[in-house]
């Protein structure tokens, strides 16, 4: 009996050690939530262009609701934030010199987005992607962002009512893409494209302006430099063209020639999307079938709702508008070889193996012809009758 108590006692000690050894307190950690990439400004006597790297970390309040100190910014709530800043030559040299500048054991199991300058994101930005992405601690969902300016100083900035500046744009990027504004690009889905070399990646991209961010369109890379931005009020056309959709706004100017003051605003879109590539000789010709449906949110004009006839001139008016910004988005593409829409993916799906990689594909792309069809179909038009 005695040796049986000896030896439980002993298991039970080492258990206590091991269990001592890994702990992690809760208020010793500095969880980082978002991260921003720009080029730091170079000296002189420096051969290479460095790397400025900065990290917001959520702070309990310690009850006076404001921060303190030039890396705290104030908040709401019972959460301050702590903002650290390093330039480094490489990112885990960053997390070295950043760690140095607070008493808390930096850890990115609750990263949620990154931000890329765009000087930065015109050089290229897949070596710091490839650190993320090594990372077992870090999540393949956290998203992938460009600032149309410089990273550090939009994620540094204390927005009225958005004390969390970190929080604010995360929770604006995820209300935006259920309507289809700007892309919902992940760690994940980024390195998915990049690898794949019939489609490129893209990403949301946002600005400061004033006291506030806002959407500034979507991204587009080639491999994994920025190349051009849509605008946001094509941002729907390109979902459109991209993939099928189950929720979206748009809205029209239908005004031209004797037709004057005339817009409508669709939403609850739900559109159906398909490629068709014919081979012809030296080159192919594709097909973009996109087929959208969607209830008149308002609508002002001369025309009347409750007529069959008005409301087909409607639908092939939005369907002529759609078209022509589809096809001008894709001759601007096309002009910067940038394949957004994955066209690649559907021409290689009609080749061999040998064939497809013996073609220079972003040459070929310039050269090919595409043509959007697009039918339009109001659902309805509201409760109200005359």
């Amino acid at each position: 009996m005695l040796k049986v108590l000896r030896l439980f006692l002993t298991v039970a000690l080492l258990v206590t050690v091991t269990g001592c050894g890994d702990q992690r307190i809760l208020e010793r950690l500095g969880f980082i939530q978002t991260t921003s990439y720009d080029l730091a400004p170079r000296k002189e006597n420096e051969s290479e262009q460095k790397l400025m790297i900065s990290v917001t970390i959520p702070r309990p309040d310690s009850g006076s609701g404001s921060g303190s100190g030039s890396g705290s910014g104030s908040g709401t709530g019972g959460v301050n934030r702590e903002f650290l800043t390093a330039i480094s030559s490489t990112s885990k040299e960053s997390r070295i010199i950043l760690s140095r500048q607070t008493e808390l054991q930096l850890v990115s199991g609750q990263l949620r987005n990154t931000l890329f300058g765009l000087s930065l994101a015109k050089q290229g930005i897949w070596k710091h992607i490839d650190t993320l992405v090594r990372d077992p601690s870090i999540s393949p969902r956290v998203k992938i962002t460009v600032v149309n300016g410089n990273a550090h100083d939009l994620l540094t900035k204390n927005y009225p009512f958005h004390p969390r500046t970190g929080q604010y744009i995360d929770r604006m990027l995820e209300k935006e893409s259920l309507s289809q504004i700007v892309p919902k690009t992940s760690l994940y889905q980024f390195t998915k494209d990049y690898f794949d070399d019939g489609i490129d990646p893209i990403a949301p991209i946002i600005k400061e302006v004033g006291d506030s961010v806002k959407i500034d369109g979507i991204a587009l890379f080639r491999k994994d430099r920025y190349i051009m931005r849509i605008d946001p009020k094509q941002s729907i056309i390109f979902a459109l063209m991209r993939a099928d959709i189950t929720q979206g706004e748009i809205s029209v100017d239908l005004s031209g020639e004797n037709r004057n003051n005339e817009h409508v605003t669709l939403s609850s879109l739900v559109s159906h999307r398909s490629v068709k590539v014919t081979p012809r000789k030296g080159n192919f010709h594709v097909d973009i079938n996109i087929k959208v449906s969607g209830s008149v949110l308002e609508y002002i004009g001369v025309l009347d709702l409750e007529k069959n006839k008005d409301r087909s001139t409607i639908e092939k008016l939005v369907s002529q508008y759609i078209r022509t910004d589809a096809e001008q988005l894709i001759a601007n593409m096309q002009q910067n070889r940038i394949d957004s829409l994955g066209l690649g993916k559907n021409i290689r799906s009609t080749l061999s193996y040998a064939k497809w990689h013996k073609m220079n594909w972003p040459d070929t792309y310039r050269n090919i012809d595409v043509q959007c069809h697009v039918k339009v179909q109001i659902k309805d038009y509201g409760m109200f009758t005359k």
